[in-house]
């Protein structure tokens, strides 16, 4: 199960879309906690991040995921604009397991999704 926390309706239904295809299941959270309650719960084998997300501050979420001993190695990937060089080096030190730009991150979705 993978668990998204993506508030951009494009990437959402781009992700829901590509995970029914590939019959992989996905959770979306809408929240911080939210992401940290699905995780206790579901245990997921990735979570995937916008950082640019106005809903959920993937920061302080990712900082909060690797400060709890059960959800510390659960991996985390994050998908942001090319550009944003200090976004992408805040959510490096945060802990962020994997971070991409967005068109990286829509161009490699299968592949993500399935890994």
């Amino acid at each position: 199960m993978i668990l998204a926390a993506v508030d951009d309706l494009f990437f959402r239904s781009k992700i829901s879309t590509t995970a029914k295809q590939l019959g992989v299941p996905i959770t979306f959270a809408r929240s911080g906690s939210e992401v940290l309650e699905q995780a206790r719960l579901d245990r997921p084998s990735l979570i995937i991040l916008d950082l640019n997300s106005r809903a959920v501050d993937a920061l302080a979420t990712t900082a909060a995921l690797r400060a709890d001993a059960g959800l510390a190695g659960v991996p985390t990937l994050g998908f942001v604009s090319h550009v944003q060089t200090g976004l992408i080096e805040q959510a490096r030190a945060a802990g962020v397991t994997e971070v991409m730009a967005r068109s990286a991150f829509a161009a490699n979705l299968s592949r993500i999704l399935t890994r």
